[in-house]
């Protein structure tokens, strides 16, 4: 069993690359301590007795070198979050990210989707990813929890509600299912259209695997919102996390950009059949 884990997830990492490489991607490969991570509540790096964190994921990183003019980009690597353990969670983790200049949240949805079904070919999991269905957040709201949260906002029975309510029932649809469009207090990294987040998640085998943004490209609202989370983090008695100034000069200087996180371990525990993360992760 732990041989043919191994072998299966060595084949995904083999074959995800292949993916990007056809695609005219470049893989990158940025660090895993960092200075400053994103002020996110609820998302705590672990620190470094030298210094720094280490990372809850490459974005900001990977936003500079768009910045930088690079256009399509991949990062497969290692990622740690303080307090999370579970049987889909792990206080370390594998991530894949990519981003593209230019494109839009639509655009990171048909990468998505292309990547997931082919790997599901190579296991013989077509059926387990298909079809694939969108809902918007504002439809599941009201279809599964009798309310609106654009027209009643609570943040916290809105988390409450996505975990008890949205979750299992988006997930009992079967397929893959793209839960699009969220409220703007739920906007995170995401820009803001009308009234609505350009940000979606990707649901499959009963587990949230990705989750996207039509990138915020504006240093004066990304400043905003990063002071607003981190009086957010205070409130709860979370680490204060200086701001990184060199990812909100260089965020302004992207004309539009959009990009996605993928957990690879729970991609591979969804590919191989896998009940808990430890064996998609040997650990």
């Amino acid at each position: 069993m732990l041989r043919a884990a191994i072998e299966g997830r060595a084949r995904i990492l083999r074959e995800t690359r292949r993916y990007f490489d056809d695609l005219g991607f470049v893989e990158t490969d940025t660090p895993c301590r960092i200075t400053a991570p994103a002020p996110e509540p609820h998302i705590d790096c672990p620190p470094v007795a030298t210094g720094g964190w280490l990372r809850a994921s490459p974005e900001l990183q990977m936003k500079m070198l768009l910045a930088s003019g690079l256009e399509r980009i991949y990062q497969i690597g290692p990622c740690f979050r303080d307090g999370e353990r579970g049987s889909r969670h792990n206080t370390e983790f594998t991530m894949l990210e990519w981003y593209r200049l230019g494109a839009s949240s639509g655009d990171i949805e048909k990468d998505a989707t292309g990547l997931v079904q082919t790997l599901a070919g190579l296991f013989g999991r077509e059926e387990a990813f298909s079809p694939v269905r969108r809902i918007s957040v504002r439809e599941a709201y009201r279809r599964f929890a009798a309310w609106d949260p654009w027209t009643d906002w609570d943040g916290d029975r809105f988390d409450l509600d996505m975990a008890l309510k949205i979750e299992p029932a988006i997930s009992g649809m079967g397929g893959m299912v793209f839960l699009h469009g969220y409220p703007p207090a739920a906007a995170s990294l995401a820009k803001i259209d009308g009234d609505t987040a350009d940000r979606w998640e990707l649901y499959a085998c009963g587990m949230e695997l990705a989750n996207c943004f039509g990138e915020l490209c504006d240093t004066g609202e990304q400043t905003k919102r990063f002071e607003e989370a981190k009086e957010t983090r205070k409130t709860l008695g979370e680490a204060d996390y200086p701001l990184d100034g060199d990812f909100l000069r260089a965020v302004g200087t992207i004309p539009s950009a959009a990009g996605v996180a993928l957990g690879v371990d729970r991609l591979v525990m969804a590919l191989l059949c896998l009940d808990a993360i430890s064996a998609a992760r040997y650990v």
